[in-house]
């Protein structure tokens, strides 16, 4: 009965030096400890050790949701909304929104409003640096899908440059950094800027198995699928294009409640001879404070309606993520991501 009792104690994880603490609660992102008898990091997917309840507290990696609460969601978002200083002013954006029609006639393809959507946008916008780098990804994408996306040097640099310039070298940037870091998210700076790279960056294929779609390209480049416009939710995009004399604004269905910027309007349009039902978008905002709500969303609420806070005022954002395919452990891409209809 001794030997039995010792071979028992000896077997035993107290008796080993090991936690037998085996929750992720207050531990995700925690560096590795060989002590523990289940692990909350990154690797513990690839190594088969995770605790029980690592997806559903850490994420998982896998589009499980981060552990944070409705009320965090409402506030870090007013955060944003707050310190976001490269916002369009009135005095440097005037849009002419024209004819509102009823969400039952989004389907018609009539041209309602006959002047721009933008009366007025100051070109000193684009002298800030998260503008002018944002602008410059623009035409790094065939906007067909089933044509094979590939990105040159530069272009990969272009992505670094806008990155940098919207998380490291903005408040919106920092302000959501830091929070994500608070929530042991990310451990550091440099593991967001590769992540948010990924997740917008990364090509998968919407058609004919080309590499030719990513969440950016989505969501603010836009893109043709078949005979209509998929994604298209930036206003910045919409601009450069009918500034160009290759986006014809048609009427709006819904606008937000905001007087000033950024604002919410759902739109159609005529994009070059393709036609997008409703394609709403945050109108003035600045493009860090886009990548920073849809980045948050996607993180906190993947493949979920978002429910934020701007002014006082609320917002959903929808996200979708790519299941058909994963990068780094079983991460997924972004599918796309926009404001919704209150």
């Amino acid at each position: 009965m001794k030997v039995i009792l010792f071979l028992a104690l000896s077997l035993s994880p107290l008796a080993q030096g090991r936690s037998t603490v085996t929750s992720c609660k207050g531990r995700c992102g925690e560096t590795y400890n060989a002590q523990n008898s289940c692990h909350c990091n990154s690797k513990c997917p690839q190594y088969n050790n995770c605790c029980s309840d690592y997806s559903s507290l850490c994420g998982g990696g896998s589009g499980s949701t981060l552990p944070i609460s409705d009320s965090e969601l409402l506030s870090v978002s007013e955060l944003l909304f707050s310190v976001d200083e490269n916002k369009a002013s009135p005095s440097q954006l005037t849009i002419s929104p024209q004819t509102l029609i009823p969400n039952s006639e989004t389907a018609t393809q009539q041209d309602l409003s006959p002047r721009p959507l933008f009366s007025y946008v100051d070109k000193a916008l684009f002298s800030r640096p998260t503008f002018s780098s944002f602008a410059a990804l623009l035409d790094n994408y065939h906007r067909k899908t089933g044509v094979s996306e590939a990105f040159s040097p530069v272009q990969l640099q272009e992505q670094v440059t806008f990155l940098q310039a919207a998380i490291s070298h903005t408040a919106v940037g920092q302000k959501l950094y830091n929070f994500l870091n608070s929530k042991k998210w990310y451990s550091s700076e440099a593991e967001f800027l590769q992540d948010l790279q990924m997740m917008w960056f990364g090509l998968y294929s919407r058609s004919s198995g080309q590499l030719d779609s990513s969440g950016f390209e989505h969501v603010f480049a836009g893109e043709i699928k078949g005979s209509k416009v998929s994604g298209f939710h930036n206003w910045i995009q919409f601009y450069l294009l009918e500034k160009q004399g290759l986006m014809n604004y048609y009427s709006h269905n819904f606008d937000g409640p905001w007087t000033g910027y950024p604002d919410v309007l759902g739109m159609q349009f005529n994009w070059d001879g393709f036609f997008k039902q409703v394609g709403s978008a945050l109108i003035g905002s600045s493009p860090e404070f886009d990548l920073a709500l849809y980045s948050l969303c996607y993180i906190a609420r993947p493949g979920k309606q978002c429910r934020l806070s701007l002014g006082g005022k609320q917002l959903a954002i929808q996200t979708y993520t790519w299941d058909k395919s994963t990068y780094g452990d079983g991460k997924k891409y972004i599918a796309s991501a926009y404001p919704v209809s209150p």
